[in-house]
């Protein structure tokens, strides 16, 4: 493999992980630290299975197949890809409002700069990748390096923290409590909407395709995961040192009251610099990924990068105008997410059981297909529930 496809699928992998790792991620990390306890390993381990399960089907048949989520769609049942594309753009643009709300909080923590200067900012330094040339190499160097940032500083907080790390892994094999709820919500925020797509549309870009590089492209949908479920894992540790010391978290910004209580304004600035990687990752990985989802495969890359231009100042746009994603269209877009993954997921079943001809006759292993249906039910779930909640918010 040359160093400019490594350096892709590196990217791609990243990609994936960094767009699941966002503002909403960590608020959600610490709530059910503070609420499970150790017992959040078992949920931490559990979604990561799911997402394991879902991530190698996402990926095998998209890359396999060498076209875009929203085009199989289409070629399974006509308009269904519309339709799968219309939830993708409208929930990343919802969500993208609230990475950006994400920047600004990141920068007020850093440096206490305002946080609307703060977002305006990194949005444009957003921007300012997709204008360059090469935009695509530059992309991955940065969803790559800043990746790796997070989880160093996460770890370093979560080593300061102190935590009961055998109790926390006695509890990921026998917790003391389960709460499927959580661990859904878990699937859902890592697995679910644009997420889900993130990191395989990435691949095509990439030029890694077609049923000779099926063995590379489930590894490198695992090791997303497992990027995942690394920031997941040390984010938990670094939060329930904290309150098994014994810390009552500010209610208004539990998060940062936990670094800071861990590592004092060390700490705080560091969270800082976290949640401003996570969110302007998210940024990257929620835009990038929409706007494939407007696109075709055979649409030029300098056309996909104006419009992800595009759709950043859109929402940077309504994030200056309205201060934050309000909450109920936050509700709607998560509602979103919840029918995009059984939705887009019983494609990627279809095709991998009935659609060779897409596969180019590539014969799909059975054992993958079993875990993916397996999967897929547990999504039916998270559709069902999402439905649910978005009903209860309608009445």
């Amino acid at each position: 493999m040359s160093k400019s496809r490594r350096s892709a699928v590196l990217g791609a992998m990243f990609l994936m992980a960094t767009s699941a790792i966002g503002p909403g991620f960590i608020t959600q990390t610490t709530a059910f630290t503070v609420q499970l306890g150790v017992a959040f390993a078992f949920a931490i381990v559990a979604s990561i299975l799911v997402d394991v399960a879902v991530q190698l089907n996402v990926w095998r048949v998209i890359g396999v197949a060498g076209i875009r989520a929203h085009e199989l769609a289409h070629r399974v049942l006509p308009g269904l890809g519309y339709a799968l594309a219309a939830l993708v753009v409208l929930g990343g643009l919802v969500f993208n409002i609230g990475n950006i709300a994400g920047t600004g909080l990141g920068t007020d923590a850093m440096m206490g700069l305002d946080p609307k200067v703060g977002g305006v900012l990194s949005a444009a330094l957003a921007i300012a990748i997709f204008l360059v040339k090469r935009a695509g190499a530059v992309l991955d160097r940065i969803v790559v390096g800043l990746g790796i940032l997070m989880i160093a500083l996460t770890t370093f907080v979560a080593i300061t923290s102190r935590p009961p790390v055998g109790l926390a892994l006695q509890n990921a094999v026998m917790p003391e409590r389960v709460d499927l709820l959580i661990i859904t919500t878990l699937i859902g925020g890592t697995v679910g909407g644009y997420i889900t797509y993130a990191g395989a549309h990435r691949l095509l870009d990439s030029g890694m395709t077609g049923a000779d590089n099926a063995s590379d492209i489930a590894r490198s949908s695992v090791i997303g995961v497992i990027v995942t479920g690394v920031m997941r894992v040390v984010l938990f540790l670094a939060i329930l040192g904290v309150v098994v010391g014994g810390v009552v978290l500010d209610k208004v910004n539990p998060s940062a009251s936990a670094f800071q209580a861990a590592a004092g304004e060390v700490g705080l600035r560091m969270f800082g610099v976290i949640l401003w990687a996570a969110a302007i990752t998210s940024v990257i990985g929620a835009s990038y990924t929409s706007v494939s989802f407007l696109t075709r495969s055979s649409t030029p890359e300098r056309t996909r990068n104006l419009m992800t231009v595009g759709f950043i100042v859109l929402g940077t746009v309504l994030y200056v105008l309205l201060g934050q994603a309000p909450v109920t269209l936050l509700i709607f877009a998560g509602a979103f997410n919840g029918v995009i993954l059984p939705l887009g997921f019983a494609v990627i079943m279809w095709v991998a059981w009935r659609r060779r001809d897409l596969l180019h006759g590539y014969r799909y292993p059975k054992w993958l297909f079993v875990i993916g249906v397996l999967a897929w039910l547990v999504t039916l779930f998270l559709g069902v529930e999402a439905l649910s909640g978005l009903g209860e918010l309608w009445t």
